[in-house]
Protein backbone atom coordinates (compact mmCIF):
# COMPACT_ATOMS: atom_id res chain seq x y z
CA UNK A 1 0.00 0.00 0.00
CA UNK A 2 1.64 3.38 -1.05
CA UNK A 3 2.09 6.16 1.59
CA UNK A 4 -0.73 8.33 -0.56
CA UNK A 5 -3.39 5.36 -0.36
CA UNK A 6 -2.37 4.77 3.23
CA UNK A 7 -3.11 8.91 3.84
CA UNK A 8 -6.11 8.53 2.08
CA UNK A 9 -7.64 5.56 4.35
CA UNK A 10 -6.64 7.40 7.41
CA UNK A 11 -8.48 9.89 6.41
CA UNK A 12 -11.89 8.08 5.65
CA UNK A 13 -11.24 6.53 9.17
CA UNK A 14 -10.85 9.77 11.26
CA UNK A 15 -13.18 11.71 9.85
CA UNK A 16 -16.07 9.07 9.63
CA UNK A 17 -15.03 7.94 13.31
CA UNK A 18 -15.32 11.27 14.43
CA UNK A 19 -18.57 12.57 12.73
CA UNK A 20 -20.15 9.30 14.17
CA UNK A 21 -18.64 8.55 17.84
CA UNK A 22 -20.60 10.49 19.87
CA UNK A 23 -23.96 8.98 18.29
CA UNK A 24 -22.41 5.32 18.71
CA UNK A 25 -21.32 5.58 22.23
CA UNK A 26 -25.39 6.65 22.17
CA UNK A 27 -26.83 3.75 21.15
CA UNK A 28 -23.99 1.59 22.51
CA UNK A 29 -24.75 2.93 26.24
CA UNK A 30 -28.56 2.77 25.25
CA UNK A 31 -28.73 -0.58 24.10
CA UNK A 32 -26.58 -2.37 26.95
CA UNK A 33 -30.06 -2.35 28.77
CA UNK A 34 -31.97 -3.18 25.88
CA UNK A 35 -30.12 -6.25 25.05
CA UNK A 36 -31.22 -7.50 28.50
CA UNK A 37 -34.84 -5.80 28.31
CA UNK A 38 -37.12 -8.51 28.67
CA UNK A 39 -34.94 -9.40 32.23
CA UNK A 40 -35.33 -6.03 33.51
CA UNK A 41 -39.15 -5.75 32.24
CA UNK A 42 -39.36 -9.16 34.88
CA UNK A 43 -37.79 -7.64 37.57
CA UNK A 44 -39.27 -4.02 37.40
CA UNK A 45 -42.66 -5.40 36.90
CA UNK A 46 -43.92 -5.36 40.43
CA UNK A 47 -47.71 -6.76 39.35
CA UNK A 48 -48.88 -9.79 40.70
CA UNK A 49 -51.61 -10.10 38.17
CA UNK A 50 -53.99 -13.15 37.72
CA UNK A 51 -56.52 -13.26 35.26
CA UNK A 52 -60.28 -12.97 36.49
CA UNK A 53 -61.24 -16.57 35.67
CA UNK A 54 -57.96 -18.67 35.19
CA UNK A 55 -59.72 -21.94 33.93
CA UNK A 56 -62.31 -20.34 32.01
CA UNK A 57 -63.27 -20.04 28.76
CA UNK A 58 -61.58 -17.11 26.49
CA UNK A 59 -63.83 -14.51 24.92
CA UNK A 60 -64.14 -13.44 21.35
CA UNK A 61 -61.56 -11.35 19.50
CA UNK A 62 -64.12 -9.42 18.56
CA UNK A 63 -65.64 -9.18 22.32
CA UNK A 64 -62.16 -8.06 22.83
CA UNK A 65 -61.64 -5.38 20.57
CA UNK A 66 -65.01 -3.97 21.74
CA UNK A 67 -63.75 -4.23 24.78
CA UNK A 68 -60.85 -1.99 23.68
CA UNK A 69 -62.76 0.33 22.07
CA UNK A 70 -65.45 1.00 24.81
CA UNK A 71 -61.94 1.86 26.83
CA UNK A 72 -61.22 4.22 24.53
CA UNK A 73 -64.46 6.24 22.79
CA UNK A 74 -63.68 7.86 19.60
CA UNK A 75 -60.58 5.76 18.62
CA UNK A 76 -59.71 3.43 15.81
CA UNK A 77 -57.99 0.31 16.28
CA UNK A 78 -54.19 -0.19 14.62
CA UNK A 79 -53.09 -3.48 16.06
CA UNK A 80 -54.26 -6.66 18.22
CA UNK A 81 -51.43 -9.18 20.06
CA UNK A 82 -51.25 -12.01 21.87
CA UNK A 83 -49.15 -12.66 25.00
CA UNK A 84 -47.20 -15.30 25.10
CA UNK A 85 -47.87 -16.69 28.90
CA UNK A 86 -51.12 -14.95 29.93
CA UNK A 87 -54.74 -14.57 28.53
CA UNK A 88 -54.08 -10.90 27.26
CA UNK A 89 -55.16 -9.25 24.42
CA UNK A 90 -52.86 -6.13 23.48
CA UNK A 91 -54.87 -3.32 21.35
CA UNK A 92 -53.04 -0.27 19.91
CA UNK A 93 -55.48 2.27 19.16
CA UNK A 94 -55.06 5.79 18.56
CA UNK A 95 -57.44 9.14 17.27
CA UNK A 96 -56.57 8.79 14.00
CA UNK A 97 -55.41 6.40 11.08
CA UNK A 98 -51.90 8.47 10.66
CA UNK A 99 -51.25 9.31 14.36
CA UNK A 100 -47.77 9.50 15.29
CA UNK A 101 -46.35 6.76 17.79
CA UNK A 102 -46.42 9.28 20.64
CA UNK A 103 -50.45 9.92 20.10
CA UNK A 104 -51.17 5.78 19.96
CA UNK A 105 -52.63 3.89 23.09
CA UNK A 106 -51.77 0.60 24.11
CA UNK A 107 -53.78 -1.28 26.63
CA UNK A 108 -54.19 -4.79 27.48
CA UNK A 109 -57.19 -7.25 28.41
CA UNK A 110 -58.47 -9.48 29.92
CA UNK A 111 -59.25 -12.64 27.73
CA UNK A 112 -60.69 -14.16 30.21
CA UNK A 113 -63.10 -11.40 31.40
CA UNK A 114 -62.85 -8.47 28.90
CA UNK A 115 -60.90 -6.60 32.06
CA UNK A 116 -58.40 -3.85 31.91
CA UNK A 117 -54.87 -5.25 32.59
CA UNK A 118 -53.48 -2.66 35.38
CA UNK A 119 -50.16 -1.15 33.58
CA UNK A 120 -47.30 0.17 35.55
CA UNK A 121 -47.99 3.93 36.39
CA UNK A 122 -44.97 6.71 36.47
CA UNK A 123 -41.93 7.13 34.75
CA UNK A 124 -41.33 3.76 31.79
CA UNK A 125 -37.70 3.65 31.85
CA UNK A 126 -37.28 1.04 29.22
CA UNK A 127 -39.60 2.73 26.77
CA UNK A 128 -37.50 5.60 27.85
CA UNK A 129 -34.28 3.89 26.29
CA UNK A 130 -35.98 2.27 23.63
CA UNK A 131 -37.01 5.91 21.99
CA UNK A 132 -33.49 7.42 22.74
CA UNK A 133 -31.82 4.51 21.36
CA UNK A 134 -34.20 4.30 18.14
CA UNK A 135 -34.75 7.90 17.16
CA UNK A 136 -33.52 10.58 20.13
CA UNK A 137 -37.41 11.53 20.28
CA UNK A 138 -37.60 13.00 16.94
CA UNK A 139 -39.50 10.15 15.02
CA UNK A 140 -38.50 9.32 11.28
CA UNK A 141 -36.19 12.17 11.11
CA UNK A 142 -33.94 11.17 14.01
CA UNK A 143 -34.18 7.38 12.67
CA UNK A 144 -32.97 8.54 9.33
CA UNK A 145 -29.99 10.58 11.12
CA UNK A 146 -28.98 7.66 12.93
CA UNK A 147 -28.81 5.29 9.95
CA UNK A 148 -26.79 7.69 8.40
CA UNK A 149 -24.39 7.74 11.52
CA UNK A 150 -24.79 3.71 10.84
CA UNK A 151 -23.28 4.12 7.62
CA UNK A 152 -20.65 5.87 8.56
CA UNK A 153 -19.72 3.45 11.33
CA UNK A 154 -19.58 0.80 8.66
CA UNK A 155 -17.26 2.87 6.94
CA UNK A 156 -15.38 3.55 10.00
CA UNK A 157 -14.97 -0.12 10.54
CA UNK A 158 -14.04 -1.05 6.52
CA UNK A 159 -11.57 1.62 6.79
CA UNK A 160 -9.96 0.53 10.28
CA UNK A 161 -9.71 -3.25 8.89
CA UNK A 162 -7.61 -1.53 5.94
CA UNK A 163 -5.22 0.18 7.98
CA UNK A 164 -4.65 -2.51 10.73
CA UNK A 165 -2.81 -5.06 8.18
CA UNK A 166 0.08 -2.68 7.40
CA UNK A 167 -0.02 -1.17 10.94
CA UNK A 168 0.28 -5.12 12.40
CA UNK A 169 3.11 -5.87 9.99
CA UNK A 170 5.85 -5.66 12.20
CA UNK A 171 4.17 -6.46 15.66
CA UNK A 172 2.57 -9.80 16.92
CA UNK A 173 -1.42 -10.34 16.97
CA UNK A 174 -2.48 -9.14 20.07
CA UNK A 175 0.60 -6.85 20.97
CA UNK A 176 -0.07 -4.69 24.14
CA UNK A 177 3.16 -2.15 24.52
CA UNK A 178 1.74 -1.35 28.29
CA UNK A 179 5.80 -0.31 28.69
CA UNK A 180 5.66 2.65 26.23
CA UNK A 181 3.45 5.63 26.41
CA UNK A 182 -0.11 5.71 27.70
CA UNK A 183 -0.82 6.97 23.73
CA UNK A 184 1.14 3.67 22.62
CA UNK A 185 -0.83 1.54 24.83
CA UNK A 186 -4.45 2.62 24.34
CA UNK A 187 -3.70 2.69 20.53
CA UNK A 188 -2.85 -0.93 20.85
CA UNK A 189 -5.90 -1.64 22.89
CA UNK A 190 -7.80 -0.08 20.47
CA UNK A 191 -6.85 -1.67 17.40
CA UNK A 192 -7.03 -5.21 19.41
CA UNK A 193 -10.37 -4.28 20.23
CA UNK A 194 -11.52 -3.26 16.80
CA UNK A 195 -10.34 -6.01 15.11
CA UNK A 196 -11.93 -8.31 18.27
CA UNK A 197 -15.12 -6.89 17.40
CA UNK A 198 -15.09 -6.31 13.85
CA UNK A 199 -17.47 -9.18 12.58
CA UNK A 200 -20.04 -8.18 15.65
CA UNK A 201 -20.19 -4.36 15.04
CA UNK A 202 -20.55 -5.06 11.09
CA UNK A 203 -23.41 -7.08 11.97
CA UNK A 204 -24.81 -4.90 14.75
CA UNK A 205 -24.02 -1.51 12.53
CA UNK A 206 -26.08 -3.63 9.72
CA UNK A 207 -28.86 -4.55 10.69
CA UNK A 208 -28.71 -1.18 13.06
CA UNK A 209 -28.93 0.55 9.40
CA UNK A 210 -32.32 -1.68 8.27
CA UNK A 211 -34.40 -0.78 11.36
CA UNK A 212 -33.88 2.56 10.87
CA UNK A 213 -35.80 2.06 7.47
CA UNK A 214 -38.37 0.71 9.10
CA UNK A 215 -41.04 3.59 7.95
CA UNK A 216 -39.62 3.62 4.45
CA UNK A 217 -39.58 -0.50 4.08
CA UNK A 218 -43.46 -0.72 5.17
CA UNK A 219 -44.38 1.99 2.83
CA UNK A 220 -43.02 0.51 -0.05
CA UNK A 221 -44.56 -2.75 0.92
CA UNK A 222 -47.85 -1.26 1.23
CA UNK A 223 -47.50 0.58 -1.93
CA UNK A 224 -45.87 -1.84 -4.38
CA UNK A 225 -46.48 -5.41 -2.83
CA UNK A 226 -50.08 -5.35 -1.75
CA UNK A 227 -51.34 -2.33 -4.61
CA UNK A 228 -53.29 -5.94 -6.79
CA UNK A 229 -55.46 -6.27 -3.24
CA UNK A 230 -55.88 -2.49 -3.02
CA UNK A 231 -56.96 -2.01 -7.25
CA UNK A 232 -60.59 -2.76 -7.60
CA UNK A 233 -61.50 -0.29 -4.60
CA UNK A 234 -61.30 2.88 -6.03
CA UNK A 235 -62.27 5.51 -4.04
CA UNK A 236 -64.19 3.26 -1.15
CA UNK A 237 -63.97 4.45 2.50
CA UNK A 238 -61.68 2.74 5.44
CA UNK A 239 -64.49 0.66 7.14
CA UNK A 240 -65.12 1.72 10.68
CA UNK A 241 -65.39 -0.56 13.37
CA UNK A 242 -69.01 -1.10 13.17
CA UNK A 243 -68.50 -1.67 9.19
CA UNK A 244 -65.91 -4.65 9.56
CA UNK A 245 -66.50 -8.20 9.27
CA UNK A 246 -65.59 -10.68 12.47
CA UNK A 247 -62.05 -10.72 13.49
CA UNK A 248 -62.59 -14.16 14.94
CA UNK A 249 -63.64 -15.14 11.49
CA UNK A 250 -60.76 -13.80 9.73
CA UNK A 251 -58.16 -14.58 11.87
CA UNK A 252 -59.58 -18.43 11.60
CA UNK A 253 -59.56 -18.37 8.21
CA UNK A 254 -55.68 -17.06 7.73
CA UNK A 255 -54.87 -19.91 10.78
CA UNK A 256 -56.52 -22.30 8.20
CA UNK A 257 -54.24 -21.31 5.32
CA UNK A 258 -51.21 -21.59 7.07
CA UNK A 259 -51.75 -24.50 9.75
CA UNK A 260 -47.90 -25.20 10.47
CA UNK A 261 -47.88 -21.20 11.62
CA UNK A 262 -48.72 -19.16 14.84
CA UNK A 263 -51.03 -16.20 15.02
CA UNK A 264 -48.77 -13.10 16.11
CA UNK A 265 -50.24 -9.97 15.68
CA UNK A 266 -53.36 -8.13 13.54
CA UNK A 267 -52.80 -5.40 11.70
CA UNK A 268 -56.35 -3.38 11.22
CA UNK A 269 -57.08 -1.42 7.90
CA UNK A 270 -55.86 1.86 7.11
CA UNK A 271 -52.93 0.98 9.57
CA UNK A 272 -49.46 1.46 8.69
CA UNK A 273 -49.07 -2.20 8.44
CA UNK A 274 -52.13 -3.43 6.63
CA UNK A 275 -54.20 -2.04 3.47
CA UNK A 276 -57.06 0.11 4.09
CA UNK A 277 -59.77 -2.63 3.09
CA UNK A 278 -57.76 -5.42 5.22
CA UNK A 279 -57.60 -7.59 7.72
CA UNK A 280 -53.87 -7.98 7.70
CA UNK A 281 -53.34 -11.17 9.98
CA UNK A 282 -49.59 -11.84 10.82
CA UNK A 283 -48.40 -15.46 11.55
CA UNK A 284 -44.79 -16.68 12.06
CA UNK A 285 -42.83 -19.81 11.79
CA UNK A 286 -42.23 -22.38 14.72
CA UNK A 287 -38.95 -22.86 14.44
CA UNK A 288 -35.97 -20.55 15.65
CA UNK A 289 -35.05 -19.22 12.53
CA UNK A 290 -38.86 -18.79 11.04
CA UNK A 291 -40.27 -17.68 14.27
CA UNK A 292 -38.99 -14.31 13.29
CA UNK A 293 -40.14 -14.30 9.86
CA UNK A 294 -43.55 -13.40 9.35
CA UNK A 295 -46.40 -14.04 6.57
CA UNK A 296 -49.22 -11.82 6.65
CA UNK A 297 -52.86 -13.33 5.61
CA UNK A 298 -55.24 -10.79 4.04
CA UNK A 299 -58.51 -10.99 4.68
CA UNK A 300 -61.68 -8.22 3.71
CA UNK A 301 -62.57 -6.19 6.24
CA UNK A 302 -65.62 -5.68 4.94
CA UNK A 303 -66.24 -8.77 3.53
CA UNK A 304 -64.93 -11.11 5.76
CA UNK A 305 -64.05 -12.54 2.33
CA UNK A 306 -60.30 -13.96 2.23
CA UNK A 307 -57.77 -12.69 -0.21
CA UNK A 308 -54.35 -13.86 -0.54
CA UNK A 309 -51.85 -15.53 1.76
CA UNK A 310 -48.43 -14.35 0.70
CA UNK A 311 -45.04 -14.38 1.66
CA UNK A 312 -43.01 -10.99 2.91
CA UNK A 313 -40.56 -9.47 -0.12
CA UNK A 314 -36.77 -10.23 0.71
CA UNK A 315 -37.00 -6.46 2.33
CA UNK A 316 -39.56 -7.05 4.59
CA UNK A 317 -37.85 -10.15 5.62
CA UNK A 318 -34.43 -8.52 6.39
CA UNK A 319 -36.60 -5.96 8.56
CA UNK A 320 -37.79 -9.13 10.51
CA UNK A 321 -34.42 -10.83 11.32
CA UNK A 322 -32.67 -7.52 11.82
CA UNK A 323 -34.47 -6.74 15.12
CA UNK A 324 -33.43 -9.64 17.11
CA UNK A 325 -30.23 -9.99 15.64
CA UNK A 326 -29.22 -6.25 16.52
CA UNK A 327 -30.01 -6.88 19.91
CA UNK A 328 -29.28 -10.85 20.11
CA UNK A 329 -32.86 -11.61 21.13
CA UNK A 330 -32.80 -15.18 19.78
CA UNK A 331 -30.47 -17.14 21.52
CA UNK A 332 -31.25 -17.08 24.90
CA UNK A 333 -29.09 -15.10 28.13
CA UNK A 334 -25.98 -16.68 26.86
CA UNK A 335 -26.19 -14.81 23.73
CA UNK A 336 -26.90 -11.80 25.02
CA UNK A 337 -24.79 -12.04 27.52
CA UNK A 338 -21.91 -12.06 24.77
CA UNK A 339 -23.76 -9.20 22.97
CA UNK A 340 -23.14 -7.17 25.95
CA UNK A 341 -19.07 -8.11 26.67
CA UNK A 342 -18.90 -7.44 22.67
CA UNK A 343 -20.69 -3.85 23.59
CA UNK A 344 -18.45 -2.71 26.50
CA UNK A 345 -15.63 -3.74 23.99
CA UNK A 346 -17.26 -1.30 21.03
CA UNK A 347 -17.25 1.57 24.01
CA UNK A 348 -13.72 1.25 24.93
CA UNK A 349 -13.01 1.60 21.32
CA UNK A 350 -14.80 4.39 20.72
CA UNK A 351 -13.60 5.82 23.57
CA UNK A 352 -10.28 5.20 22.90
CA UNK A 353 -10.36 6.71 19.80
CA UNK A 354 -11.64 9.97 20.83
CA UNK A 355 -8.18 10.11 23.70
CA UNK A 356 -6.20 9.05 20.41
CA UNK A 357 -7.39 11.92 18.27
CA UNK A 358 -7.18 14.54 20.87
CA UNK A 359 -3.60 13.36 21.55
CA UNK A 360 -2.69 13.37 18.21
CA UNK A 361 -3.97 17.08 17.31
CA UNK A 362 -2.04 18.30 20.89
CA UNK A 363 1.14 16.52 19.37
CA UNK A 364 0.53 18.31 15.65
CA UNK A 365 -0.05 21.38 17.56
CA UNK A 366 3.22 20.93 19.38
CA UNK A 367 4.95 19.84 16.48
CA UNK A 368 5.47 16.23 17.95
CA UNK A 369 6.15 13.41 15.63
CA UNK A 370 3.95 10.31 16.11
CA UNK A 371 5.40 7.40 18.25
Amino acid sequence: MTRNTLRLWSGVHTWTSLICTVFMLMLCITGLPLIFHDEIDALLDTHDWQPAHPDGPLLSLDAMLDAALANRPGDVPLFMSFDIDRPVVNVTSAPTLDATVRDMHFASFDRTSGDLVPGEEGFDLMHFILDLHTDMFLGLPGMLFLGAMGVLLILAIISGVVLYAPFMRKLDFGTVRTQRSPRVKWLDYHNLLGIVTVAWLLVVGLTGVVNTLKTPIVDTWRTHALADLTAGYGDARVPTPQDMASLDDAVAQAEAAAPDMTLQFVAFPGGSWSTSFHYAIFLHGNTPLTSHIITPALVDARTGAFADLREMPWYNKALSLSGPLHFGDYGGLPLKILWAVLDVFTIVVLVTGLYLWRVRRKREKQGGSEV
